[in-house]
Formats: structure tokens, C-alpha cells, sequence
């Protein structure tokens, strides 16, 4: 069992080695695992969504107050169509609100409601305590700051290996 991941053998995963399967796989598992309780605790403490929170998070912190629904969608990295459903959900429970942009009548800004913003605050206090009690607290400073810095390091990758991409759908 020693060269098996999930099952699988070190050859199943073409170009990585054990080692590098192993940190792939144990990175996958910490990572969704950690998504699924953060979410949970979430729903069950303020009946929000982690994604729900992000979203708000991102309103409440807009110097406006609001966002272009496109620049949303782009920010939470998620489908414009996918922002919309939640946006509309979130309308309904009066927690954000939708307009015409001002500067462009084609445009659509979402905005966060009083109701929105006290809730998010509330919300992000118990994401804070669930990130502390599930993430951090199991890591030493030391290991707080490398993964900090690898992930900061992964994500200038991504970025810059999508940005192609996007230029070439413009």
C-alpha cells in the first residue's frame, strides 16, 4: 500500500512522482475538507454560504459600497451567471440590492444593504474563529508563513498563466 494514493499507484498519475502525488493529494483533501466545514459552520451559525460570505466581504469592502456584477464574478472567480443566481438570492433575503451602473446604463452594480453589511460582519467574525480552529492552530508560525508565501507564489502563477487566455476571448 506504500506506493498507493486513493487507490491508485505512483503510474497513475503521469508526471508526478509518489512524492509529489502525496502533496498534491493531501493538499486537495486539506483543502476541500476545510471548505466543506468552514461552509457548514457558516450555514449553520448565520445561514450564509462561505461563497455568500466572500461575496459580501467583497461589497461591504468596496469604497462604494457596490460592484459591476462582471467585476464580481471576476473577483469571487466564478461564472457571471453563477454571481447573478446568488445575487438574486441574496436580493431576496434583502441582503443586497441590484441598479443600473451610473456610468454606464448597460451596467449592472450590486450593492450591500445595512442588513448585508451587519450580518457579514457577524459572519466574518465566526469565519475568522473556524479558519483559527480548523488552519491555523494546527500550524506553527514558521509553517503559517511558508504556506502564506507558497501560496502567494502558486497564485502569481495562475494569475499570469490566465491572463492569455482572457486576451485572447477579448
Amino acid at each position: 500500500m506504500e506506493g498507493m494514493i486513493g487507490g491508485r499507484t505512483a503510474s497513475d498519475m503521469p508526471g508526478l512522482d509518489i512524492a509529489e502525488q502525496r502533496s498534491w493529494q493531501n493538499f486537495l483533501d486539506a483543502a476541500l475538507r476545510l471548505h466543506a466545514i468552514l461552509n457548514k459552520s457558516l450555514v449553520e451559525e448565520h445561514q450564509l454560504t462561505l461563497n455568500d460570505v466572500r461575496l459580501l466581504d467583497v461589497l461591504d469592502k468596496a469604497p462604494t459600497d457596490s460592484v459591476r456584477m462582471g467585476d464580481l464574478a471576476e473577483v469571487l472567480m466564478s461564472l457571471p451567471s453563477r454571481v447573478t443566481r446568488q445575487i438574486r438570492r441574496l436580493e431576496m433575503q434583502g441582503l443586497v440590492r441590484r441598479g443600473a451602473s451610473p456610468d454606464d446604463g448597460r451596467g449592472v452594480l450590486a450593492s450591500i444593504t445595512d442588513e448585508g453589511r451587519a450580518l457579514v460582519r457577524e459572519a466574518m467574525v465566526t469565519y475568522g474563529e473556524a479558519v483559527r480552529a480548523h488552519f491555523l492552530g494546527r500550524l506553527s508560525r514558521p509553517q503559517i508563513s511558508a504556506m502564506g508565501e507558497n501560496c502567494r507564489r502558486i497564485s502569481v502563477g495562475l494569475r499570469s498563466a490566465a491572463t492569455p487566455a482572457r486576451a485572447a476571448r477579448a
